[in-house]
């Protein structure tokens, strides 16, 4: 049988290795990122060291717009709300019970062009939804109760449906809201600095600052590997345990195999001299038959004990024919056991 425990231990010891080095890595990166104190400086900063290599900044400031959006239900003012509304059901399911269930009716998302500012300059942040790190505020969270007709309501009965509702939730990223942003930092034609994500490198939108997310992140890779070392401990051992047993397993029946050659090799000799001095004493001779020990076939351990009723084979113990449903010599039901006596 194959170890599969031990094998998934070791593979998940495997992965949670290269999670915890992506960490480490990711946590060296931000290490390296030139830091930018106040966004005035940036241009300069561009102007000089963006010639030959793309420039990794990290940035802090807070959240503006010139056409943020106002919310519908919270009220609230922001460059980038998602909405979704979920239907909320009880669905009849097969054991005649009703359970809890909901679908996605709508998902949608709006950004307009926003930028950090903090007081010296502003800096423009392009494509921040597909960044790391990004947490919209829960503006609003709504549940309408369902306001179905009573005909519709039947209809829906009979499909095995309750309808209760729709919930709606509103995620929005406010304007005046600190963040820290990693990424390539670029001036176009019109003299226009934004950030967007560069081509290889890191890129975050944070509410943590940077020094926060460099611990953060190096505080994941040590747990990572840790609980890499945990796992692959725990397989090394199941898969030790697993080549134990079966070692085990092969000496018991090889020491089983060599006890019945050598019985059976004992046997010849035994039946000759039997021949020649009583062949007309019975009993000598089913005491030297006894010398060849009658093993169950199935555990190779008892002598066999008990008879199979109606087919009449006799080939295996009491402990291994409570288990059995067909005879293992003629496949036939087995009706009854008995058990036999040695005298």
């Amino acid at each position: 049988m194959v170890p599969w425990g031990g094998f998934t231990c070791c593979l998940s010891a495997a992965a949670l290795y290269l999670l915890g080095r992506s960490s480490g890595r990711d946590a060296e990166v931000l290490k390296s990122v030139t830091r930018v104190n106040q966004l005035k400086e940036l241009a300069q900063l561009l102007d000089t060291a963006c010639k030959v290599l793309p420039l990794v900044v990290t940035i802090s400031g807070r959240v503006g717009s010139d056409t943020p959006i106002s919310c519908e239900y919270s009220g609230l003012r922001g460059v980038i709300v998602e909405e979704t509304a979920e239907q909320h059901f009880l669905k009849h399911n097969d054991a005649g019970s009703w359970i809890q269930d909901s679908a996605l009716m709508l998902s949608m998302c709006k950004e307009v062009p926003w930028y950090l500012d903090d007081g010296t300059d502003r800096v423009y942040v392009v494509g921040a939804r597909g960044a790391t790190g990004l947490v919209l505020t829960v503006g609003s969270e709504v549940f309408e109760e369902s306001g179905r007709s009573l005909v519709r309501g039947t209809l829906d009965y009979l499909q095995g449906l309750k309808m209760l509702g729709v919930k709606r939730i509103e995620r929005v990223l406010p304007t005046g809201t600190p963040l820290t942003v990693v990424g390539e930092a670029v001036k176009d034609d019109i003299g226009t600095i934004r950030i967007q994500r560069p081509y290889k490198g890191p890129f975050y939108v944070s509410h943590k600052t940077i020094d926060q997310l460099i611990a953060n992140l190096g505080k994941w890779a040590r747990w990572y590997k840790y609980a890499s070392v945990g796992f692959t401990v725990f397989g090394v051992f199941l898969l030790a345990k697993h080549a134990f047993q079966y070692i085990m397993e092969r000496r018991r029946h090889w020491e089983l195999r060599r006890r019945v050659l050598a019985a059976a090799a004992k046997r010849p000799g035994q039946d000759n001299e039997g021949s020649t001095g009583n062949d007309e004493n019975g009993s000598d001779n089913t005491k030297k038959d006894r010398l060849l020990p009658d093993l169950c076939v199935i555990c190779l351990e008892q002598e066999y004990n008990s008879v199979f009723v109606p087919c009449g084979h006799m080939c295996s113990c009491m402990a291994c024919s409570s288990h059995l449903t067909n005879c293992p010599l003629c496949r036939r039901r087995i009706e009854q056991v008995v058990r036999t006596f040695r005298h």
